[in-house]
């Protein structure tokens, strides 16, 4: 990771909304080729994409609000504006809101629209944890001893361990395992299935992905010796997995 201090005169620039910015736009170029090919306006990836910012933005943010309430009524300008502290459930399921306001409008049935915007969606978490990484939000692992563990001297959040003490660097482990989920969807996207099934397989294997990162990520347990976005993650990975296996039985009917 690398200090957060760039400005523009007295205005930060934090590094994690650099990738961020940089995590969208990667998202809409990719979501705006899979609209084009589905016969809609790419354009229509570019309004996607300004939506899914806003509502995903909005709804990380309202998350961690909720799931930080203390600290938010302590000091609430640093918690609203830190460079860190974002959600991604909260802003997927804020994002996803947005975006099927587009859909309505455009006429995209939403199970189109969702096939269209998922290896996107995967391609813009990839990216934005390279952010997590570099800006060092809080999302580090468990201490380790193995050779790749990390230290976050930097970290926007505030690095508490001692010298010579390292963590899993979990924002890695989860871009690399979103970076190959993209590659399975961009793979997979132009094969024969029933709508859905593209953004069913992102719910399933992301989902899955995050579930096992959290055990070497330092988070509350809630329920069941299991992290809040673990049992979330539980919950997309059933909805997934229905989806899935109607999608194979609309498969047997076509045959």
């Amino acid at each position: 990771m690398i200090p957060d201090v760039l400005h523009i005169g007295p205005l930060p620039i934090h590094i994690f909304g650099l990738c961020l910015a940089a995590a969208f736009l990667a998202a809409g170029q990719v979501a705006g080729k899979e609209f084009e090919r589905k016969g809609y306006d790419p354009e229509l990836g570019s309004q996607v994409l300004v939506w899914a910012a806003v509502g995903g933005v909005v709804g990380a943010r309202l998350w961690l609000l909720l799931d930080e309430w203390h600290e938010f009524l302590a000091d609430p300008v640093r918690f609203l504006f830190t460079g860190g502290g974002f959600v991604f459930y909260g802003g997927l399921v804020g994002g996803a809101l947005a975006v099927s306001m587009v859909f309505r409008r455009h006429g995209v049935p939403w199970f189109r629209g969702a096939d269209a915007c998922a290896p996107a969606i995967a391609l813009g978490h990839a990216i934005g944890r390279i952010g997590c990484q570099l800006s060092g939000d809080g999302d580090w692992g468990t201490e380790t001893t193995l050779p790749w563990g990390m230290a976050y001297p930097y970290a926007v959040v505030g690095w508490d361990k001692p010298p010579g003490v390292h963590v899993h660097p979990t924002p890695i482990y989860e871009s690399l395992a979103y970076f190959a989920l993209f590659a399975f969807l961009w793979r997979i996207r132009r094969r024969p299935a029933a709508e859905g099934t593209v953004f069913s397989w992102y719910l399933v294997l992301g989902a899955t992905a995050r579930f096992l990162v959290e055990f070497i990520r330092v988070e509350p347990r809630v329920a069941f010796g299991l992290s809040q976005a673990q049992l979330i993650g539980l919950v997309l990975i059933g909805i997934g997995g229905v989806r899935l296996a109607r999608g194979r039985a609309w498969r047997v009917a076509e045959a």
